[in-house]
């Protein structure tokens, strides 16, 4: 199917390479001239595992394009999706500026009958602001469909291709049919269609993130409770998680979630909520848990050093919101970053990929070509992403190159023993402090 998506982002670039794989004729149409020439250059501009390859197998193949020209996509495309971003605006609420303008757009270029799909997280209601804007520039036919995405920064591929399921929500006949035929091979493949009303499966999106968010928080709110008690918030997760109601995944607790989605998405809903006379309480708490826990490590350092941390060197492993991506956005370590520095502290920063954005973010920053290199002449490591390279280091060489072996662990990688037995000070979440000396 002659397919066109709107944005050459993280989900336009994944959702376009993974129809093209399907077999689907697939152009992606950006604003951003610099963005397409690397992509028509066989360079992708995001790091996502697995999308190299993919991009540049389906444009050998001659089923993936770019172009800058948004007259031949609206006309390529049987279908138009909607992927380029809705940020938040000053109140939480997502701005809707750049898909109201893509659907101006497609108004005014369409011929013929188009099926015009928001696949930018949105709100409720955003279909029918967008069949608004497209119906005020053509009187040709047209029906929008929701058809939120469930991607995994990270394993988005994977995601994409092995989907859990997929949502549409969609209130005509022929709409609904050829979003059947689009997604025909994955639905042969055995992974479930649900089709439901668009203001359904517009909040589904957020709904999803939200359940996510809050069961993060949840921990994190645990993890306070677990050391003021005496308890191991590693074996208490390990003890829940076997409750098949409660499940293993995203009770980790940590540093806090960061990252393009879960922020955004429940403010969104929070502003979503509110403007329709709602105070979403939980909602409210979950941002309330998460924007305090991203200081936790602060408050650890802060008591270590006695609330003097001018002239201490910290090393710092991971950059990223979290592992295999290069996404900084309300990453943790920024929050570190920031305050150790308008502190007096000097940080040297260590990431496998993010290096490059953080260098654009953090001009100031030392980085550091091996996570080695960052422990040279430091006070104390501090870690705030789970990267696998980080789950075996050196620990001698870690205590040989640092002034005093101390660790403040965003994301309890290590053992309490093993840190005992190593001689390190080591601070985590929700587990009693293994104070050496």
């Amino acid at each position: 199917m002659k397919t066109t998506i709107f944005g050459a982002g993280y989900v336009g670039l994944v959702t376009g390479a993974c129809l093209a794989e399907r077999g689907h004729d697939v152009l992606c149409v950006d604003v951003n001239e610099a963005r397409v020439a690397m992509l028509q250059a066989g360079k992708s501009p995001i790091y996502e595992p697995g999308l190299d390859e993919l991009l540049a197998k389906n444009q050998q193949a001659g089923r993936l394009a770019f172009t800058t020209d948004v007259a031949k996509a609206v006309q390529h495309g049987a279908v138009q999706f909607i992927a380029v971003g809705t940020p938040p605006d000053e109140d939480g609420s997502a701005d809707l500026q750049y898909v109201l303008a893509v659907a101006k757009s497609i108004g005014q270029h369409m011929q013929d009958y188009k099926v015009i799909i928001d696949k930018s997280t949105v709100p409720v209601g955003t279909a029918d602001k967008v069949a608004t804007a497209i119906a005020a520039e053509t009187d040709k036919a047209f029906a929008v469909v929701s058809n939120p995405e469930f991607l995994k920064e990270g394993a988005a591929i994977p995601d994409f291709m092995q989907p859990d399921r997929i949502v549409i929500g969609v209130e005509d006949d022929k709409a609904r049919d050829v979003m059947r035929e689009l997604y025909k091979p994955f639905t042969d493949e055995g992974h479930p269609l649900v089709e439901t009303d668009i203001r359904s499966a517009e909040l589904s999106k957020y709904a999803a993130n939200a359940m996510l968010a809050t069961k993060i928080s949840f921990m994190n709110e645990l993890s306070h409770v677990a050391e003021r008690v005496g308890a191991d918030i590693e074996k208490v997760r390990h003890a829940i998680s076997l409750d098949r109601r409660i499940g293993p995944y995203f009770i980790s607790p940590g540093c806090g979630y960061g990252g393009s989605c879960f922020p955004k998405d429940v403010k969104a809903l929070i502003a979503t909520s509110k403007s329709e006379g709602y105070t979403p309480q939980l909602l409210d708490a979950v941002e309330a848990v998460n924007a305090a826990q991203k200081h936790t490590l602060l408050e650890k350092i802060n008591a270590h050093f006695k609330g003097d941390v001018k002239n201490k060197t910290f090393a710092l492993w991971g950059l990223s919101f979290k592992p295999n991506t290069d996404d900084m956005r309300e990453a943790t370590s920024r929050v570190v970053i920031e305050k150790l520095q308008q502190a007096g502290a000097s940080v040297q920063a260590y990431d496998p990929v993010a290096m490059e954005e953080a260098q654009r973010l953090h001009p100031d920053l030392t980085l550091c070509e091996t996570k080695e290199a960052a422990l040279q002449g430091a006070d104390a490591l501090v870690i705030v992403t789970e990267w696998q390279h980080f789950r075996e280091p050196d620990f001698d060489g870690i205590k040989a190159a640092l002034s005093s072996p101390v660790i403040f662990d965003g994301r309890n990688l290590f053992d309490l023993a093993e840190m005992n037995d190593k001689g390190i000070t080591y601070y985590s979440i929700g587990r009693a402090c293994q104070q050496v000396g």
